[in-house]
């Protein structure tokens, strides 16, 4: 049986509203930004007095940042691969540090008893 709720599917606050409940709206700016691959984004933007709209805004389409000149849009920024530890390791050492450091751990090892 089903139970006598009148406002089922309903939420507080739901229902028609217009421009008398929810106020007026801020005038609006739509500014172009172009990315590097040449995607067009136009967000809007409230015009109020003493606010800039930002001078770069990141691509929906491709994640670049965009910028409001189309012939000279922002760079992409430069990806650096992982390195690993032992990359890290090899840009402070030369192939000779190493060799020497693995001998001095080998003769401590030999040392222990721990190899031959």
């Amino acid at each position: 049986m089903a139970g006598g709720n009148a406002i089922r599917g309903s939420r507080v606050g739901a229902g028609p509203m217009g421009e008398a409940e929810r106020g007026d709206t801020a005038p609006r700016v739509r500014i172009s930004y172009w990315c590097a691959n040449g995607h067009e984004t136009k967000p809007s933007f409230a015009e109020e007095s003493g606010v800039e709209p930002p001078e770069t805004w990141d691509c929906p389409r491709c994640g670049f940042p965009a910028g409001t000149d189309r012939a000279n849009p922002p760079a992409p920024p430069k990806n650096e691969p992982y390195k690993t530890h032992l990359a890290y390791v090899k840009e402070r050492r030369s192939d000779a540090d190493g060799e020497a450091i693995l001998n001095e751990a080998l003769d401590s090892l030999r040392a222990r008893g721990l190899i031959r």
